[in-house]
């Protein structure tokens, strides 16, 4: 069962996750960086945010996940 406190938390990890990311593709759109770059540069950014959420959930769920 998960906890009321275990809920809150995750959502506040993805309000910052989610804040972050928004900030960060912004951030690639506003700085004039070449066409193929910019593509990489999203992809990675929205990969790694996928793996954060994924590791986040499985660790609600008591699943053991390494960490760095």
């Amino acid at each position: 069962m998960i906890t009321l406190g275990a809920l809150v938390s995750l959502v506040i990890f993805f309000l910052i996750v989610g804040l972050v990311v928004w900030l960060l593709l912004w951030l690639i759109d506003y700085v004039p960086v070449p066409q193929p770059f910019n593509r990489v540069a999203r992809i990675v950014i929205v990969v790694f945010a996928v793996l954060l959420v994924i590791v986040k959930l499985l660790q609600i769920g008591g699943v053991s996940v390494i960490t760095p």
